[in-house]
C-alpha cells in the first residue's frame, strides 16, 4: 500500500511539475529579445517556408496540432514576446518532446517567428477548446 502511495505521489509531482505551457515557463529575461526581422515581408515568405520544412509535421501545416503537439493558432502564440518563441525554438523541452532548433541559425528561427506572428489567427469557434501550447 506504501509503495502505490509513493508511486502515485511521484506521479502527481511530474505532472505537477510540468503545468503550464512552454511560453509561460521561458525565463523573463528572454522576453527582452526582439526580432530584428519583424514587419519583413520577405522575411515572413521564408519563415511560412522553414515553418513547412521544419514545424509543420508536428504542428500541422496549418498550425492545427497533430497528436500531443500543440496548436499553434491560439492568442498565447501570437500575444507572447518575440524573445519568448526565440528561446523556445533554441532550447526546445525534450521533457514536452519539443526540440531544439538551434541547428537552424538564429535568422532562420527569426524568420519562423516572424511567419508565426504575422499570420492573423481565425475567428474562435463556439465552444472550440484553446488548448495551450505544450500542455
Amino acid at each position: 500500500m506504501r509503495r502505490a502511495f509513493h508511486a502515485g505521489l511521484c506521479a502527481l509531482v511530474g505532472v505537477a511539475g510540468m503545468a503550464g505551457s512552454l511560453v509561460q515557463r521561458v525565463p523573463m529575461t528572454a522576453a527582452n529579445s526582439s526580432n530584428p526581422l519583424e514587419g519583413s515581408e520577405s522575411a515572413r515568405r521564408a519563415g511560412a517556408k522553414l515553418y513547412a520544412r521544419e514545424c509543420a509535421a508536428c504542428h500541422g501545416a496549418n498550425r492545427e496540432g497533430i497528436g500531443k503537439a500543440p496548436r499553434l493558432l491560439q492568442p498565447e502564440v501570437y500575444a507572447a514576446p518575440p524573445g519568448v518563441l526565440f528561446w523556445i525554438l533554441r532550447n526546445g523541452s525534450l521533457r514536452r518532446g519539443m526540440p531544439s532548433f538551434a541547428h537552424l541559425p538564429e535568422p532562420q528561427r527569426w524568420q519562423i517567428i516572424t511567419f508565426l506572428r504575422r499570420r492573423m489567427p481565425p475567428e474562435p469557434s463556439a465552444g472550440a477548446d484553446s488548448g495551450g501550447l505544450g500542455r
